[in-house]
């Protein structure tokens, strides 16, 4: 029988905060980290607002000489990281075996941009000579192992804005496999940079609600229109009960079930039925050995764009049945916005403290319901509850999808 896995560790930095306690605050509170994009000139797009992390400098939390090696998807990852580790209180000795596995959608996207405007105006040689490890998605992984001492398997997931969910769930099966005892797990993402907005701007795909920018992200309501790109890093220390326990760690929660699929069915819409991330949370919930009558609480994907939340409603609908109606479903999108390959792992450090806490936050900016989303989305205001088991949903471009079960330890 596979061993049980539990998260001793939390750390994140995303728009609402950076660290777990200003974060949780933030979302309990309904308090949206979106405004106007202060990261670049954003006058000549159509969507010029972001989650952007503000409330950290990682040149003044971390070694100078690695930020300047090293592109912003790195920086935030390793703020997540470190808090994870000191969370869990797992000490140096303990890492050796210890695996990291770190998602992203994109990697050092900024950087790349950045040398390569150098590259054009000056010509070969003349821009920064690291801007290939700076910019290669693996190095996010690779990076928080080099700076935590973690050298058990290194993995990097690059599955879209699934990446995060199935970093974690990919993880809990090195750690059931006898892989290793404790893994460091996340994700993270940071592409606001002019090219890199202006594309999803070119996929209609982002909100043009720039006048109001806390308002911006709705999931589920009738007038969305796009999600909000953001950035942010999210981690989590998961590991064997028994050492653990032994050790005298404190446990968050379970991670109790993972399900992984493919839509096969387009670039970026999801199939309309959603066929792909049924059979994922089917399967999460069976490797979780849980009745969908068990679940209390959706940390749905929620994107708040016109084809995913309609999508999502029905998937929800048709895996839960009649239990639907008594479930709670949020989404922390609406107010961190969508940190893409981030995303996933922040919605498990939000299960997480769910479960732990009791306390679901709400999703904001619901004021006029889609007729096709017709759940009970916590709008308004957080509430406490007795919650003992949380679903988390990540679905990426490319069909990727990945489901993760949190159970009380």
């Amino acid at each position: 029988m596979s061993p049980r896995v539990i998260v001793t560790g939390l750390g994140i930095t995303c728009p609402v905060g950076t660290g777990v306690a200003r974060a949780w605050d933030a979302l309990v509170h309904g308090r949206s980290g979106i405004g106007p994009i202060r990261a670049f000139d954003a006058s000549a797009l159509r969507s010029r607002i972001a989650g952007e992390v503000r409330d950290v400098d990682p040149a003044a939390s971390l070694p100078s000489k690695l930020v300047k090696r090293t592109a912003r998807f790195i920086h935030l990852a390793l703020l997540a990281a470190f808090e994870a580790l000191e969370d869990a209180g797992l000490p140096p000795s303990a890492r050796e075996g210890t695996a990291v596995v770190a998602g992203t959608g994109v990697g050092g996207f900024e950087a790349l941009e950045r040398e390569h405007a150098a590259f054009l105006e000056k010509g070969p040689g003349r821009y920064h000579p690291l801007t290939v490890p700076m910019i290669i998605p693996n190095m996010a992984a690779g990076t928080v192992a080099m700076e935590t001492g973690c050298r058990g398997p290194n993995l990097g997931v690059v599955t879209a804005c699934a990446s995060g969910g199935n970093a974690v769930g990919t993880a809990l099966d090195l750690i059931r496999s006898g892989r290793c005892d404790a893994a460091l797990a996340g994700a993270t993402e940071s592409t606001l940079s002019p090219f890199a907005v202006d594309g999803y701007c070119q996929l209609r795909a982002l909100s043009t609600r720039n006048d109001e920018p806390e308002r911006a992200s709705r999931p589920f309501d009738r007038d969305r229109d796009g999600f909000v790109i953001a950035e942010g890093a999210a981690f989590l220390v998961l590991e064997r009960e028994d050492r653990a326990r032994a050790r005298g760690a404190r446990a968050w929660a379970e991670v109790a079930g993972y399900g992984a699929s493919a839509d096969g069915h387009h670039p970026t819409a999801p199939d309309p039925e959603g066929r792909g991330a049924v059979r994922a949370l089917e399967a999460a919930l069976a490797d979780a050995r849980v009745a969908a009558e068990d679940v209390q609480v959706v940390n749905a994907h929620g994107t708040s764009t016109p084809l995913n939340d309609p999508a999502e409603t029905r998937v929800i609908r048709r895996v839960f049945g009649a239990h639907a109606d008594r479930l709670m479903v949020h989404a922390t999108k609406s107010m961190t916005g969508h940190a893409l390959g981030a995303a996933g792992a922040i919605a498990a450090v939000v299960a997480a403290l769910t479960v732990a806490r009791g306390v679901v936050h709400p999703t904001v900016n619901l004021e006029h319901p889609d007729p096709e989303c017709d759940l009970d989305y916590v709008p308004g205001a957080a509430r406490e509850a007795d919650v003992r088991c949380v679903v988390t949903n990540a679905f990426g471009f490319g069909g990727h999808n990945a489901v993760l079960v949190f159970r009380k330890a």
